[in-house]
């Protein structure tokens, strides 16, 4: 049984492993490499491996650095089954929709893949419930549970067939595999608490901030509130560069609570974003899914995504004509959450030079994003427009929420990993009687830090194994790990 990971090592994009054990081989995530343009531009090289050999591909969630390169693996010889929950599946058509057009805007010269692969792609992908066994082939399946990052986001738990000898505990101990996809940054405002995987073995697990530790949610409520607070004092437009999924959902269920219980004073508050938009229509279909206090509240009638002042930017001229709406306070909703694309660009170059302006950063910025630098506090910044480039100097107060992340922190990580640690079932009546032994849990052999900057993936590792005594190792590019 051998695992081999192409993409999601030494960064926090691109996440790609295929596992290979009785002659078929299995993948999660096949995700765009997402920052520098010369990482980007990798995107469109052959990958490192013949697509017509995968058999399945497993799917953890929707962001494009887990599924954007899935219609090029098909386009390139891919035709096994892709498998996901349910909302994974319906949320991926708009994302790779978008990022079709995208792709087609930034490299005019290159394809990635077309509407036929997009086509092809939706025709081999089978949506599955949460906790729903799914079989493989001979004993081999996998089941889902709910990792609480965005929408159908879900750690993959796969039973491969057990390399074990009969006298080592073959059938009574199979070897369980848990591929965590992004973990949620519980308690999140919106969705149930992080799952944890129960009798794993092996945990290959995100860790976007294995070095670094968030605000309580009381703390990064408190700052959004109050740099909105200080936006509206200084009567300037609040630019807030919010993902599609998830955080801009987030972000509308906190500014509904805020006008609505007058914590905040009603101000135009525009979303300028028609992928966002598509996406919370498709939160508000699997409202079930939300954590019970939300559920209540729409039980309620409450709104949660709509609120007094609120206004929807349809059309890109109506964008292009939001600098010249009221002159007073305003909060403008716009992708790409890293600056790197979408409306926010235009926004930014026209307020980033503004003393009265805010930009708001409530998501991670990945290393050589536009997002990054204003993080950074570059003081100029070159910003593309049209077919040029345009250098600005950075006047507008720059405000960094960290808490707002999806993600969970070092802490809770290694919390986590804790947890999974501990959460087994003893051996099989039968296998504790051969052994003489009254009682036996199976014990988490290896932990594998990927989906991280390596400073944050090798601090993570080293703290599993300084607290938790479980070996960690942060894999390299394209090596074979060996699991028995």
């Amino acid at each position: 049984m051998k695992l081999k990971f192409y993409g999601g090592v030494g960064t926090a994009t691109g996440a790609n492993m295929v596992l290979e054990c009785s002659g078929k081989k299995i993948m999660v995530d096949c995700g765009l490499l997402q920052g520098l343009r010369k990482d980007e531009d990798k995107n469109f090289e052959d990958f490192a491996y013949d697509p017509k050999t995968i058999d399945f591909l497993l799917v953890t969630h929707a962001h494009m650095d887990h599924i954007g390169k899935i219609p090029k693996l098909v386009r390139d010889g891919f035709r096994g089954k892709i498998f996901s929950t349910l909302e994974t599946k319906e949320l991926a058509l708009p994302m790779l929709q978008d990022e079709l057009k995208v792709m087609r805007m930034r490299h005019k010269d290159k394809v990635l893949f077309d509407e036929n692969d997009l086509e092809n792609t939706l025709s081999l992908w089978e949506g599955r419930r949460y906790a729903e066994k799914v079989e493989l082939f001979e004993d081999c399946s996998f089941n889902m549970i709910n990792a609480g990052h965005i929408l159908g986001s879900a750690i993959i738990v796969l039973s491969p067939p057990s390399p074990l000898l009969p006298q080592e505990g073959g059938p009574n101990k199979k070897i369980r595999i848990a591929f965590t996809g992004d973990l949620g940054n519980s308690p999140s405002p919106l969705l149930p608490d992080t799952e944890i995987p129960k009798d794993i073995d092996y945990l290959v697990m995100e860790s976007v901030y294995g070095d670094r530790n968030h605000e309580s949610r009381e703390e990064r409520r408190g700052k959004l509130k109050q740099a909105i607070l200080d936006g509206i004092k200084r009567g300037g437009t609040m630019v807030i560069p919010t993902f599609s999924i998830e955080r801009t959902q987030v972000i509308l269920y906190e500014l509904n609570n805020m006008i609505e219980d007058g914590e905040i004073p009603q101000i135009p508050v525009f979303l300028d974003s028609p992928l966002a938009l598509k996406v919370t229509n498709i939160y508000k279909k699997y409202a079930d899914d939300f954590k019970d206090s939300v559920r209540e509240e729409i039980k309620k009638g409450d709104e949660i995504f709509d609120f007094p002042g609120l206004q929807i930017v349809d059309r890109s001229i109506d964008s292009k004509n939001l600098e010249k709406t009221e002159s007073g306070a305003k909060i403008i909703l716009a992708g790409s959450g890293m600056s790197e694309g979408g409306r926010v660009v235009s926004h930014e170059a026209h307020y980033l030079p503004d003393p009265k302006a805010t930009i708001i950063l409530v998501g991670y910025q990945s290393i050589g994003s536009l997002g990054r630098k204003i993080e950074d506090g570059r003081p100029t910044l070159t910003l593309p427009e049209g077919e040029g480039k345009k250098e600005i100097k950075v006047r507008a107060k720059i405000e960094v929420i960290k808490g707002y992340s999806s993600h969970k922190d070092s802490e809770h990580l290694l919390e986590f990993v804790e947890k999974t640690a501990e959460n087994n079932s003893p051996l099989t009546p039968l296998l504790l009687q051969e052994r003489g032994t009254r009682q036996e849990t199976r014990k988490l052999k290896k932990v594998f830090c990927i989906m991280g900057e390596p400073k944050s993936s090798l601090f993570l590792c080293q703290r599993i194994r300084d607290y938790l005594d479980i070996e960690a190792v942060y894999p390299e590019v394209g090596k074979e790990y060996e699991l028995f």
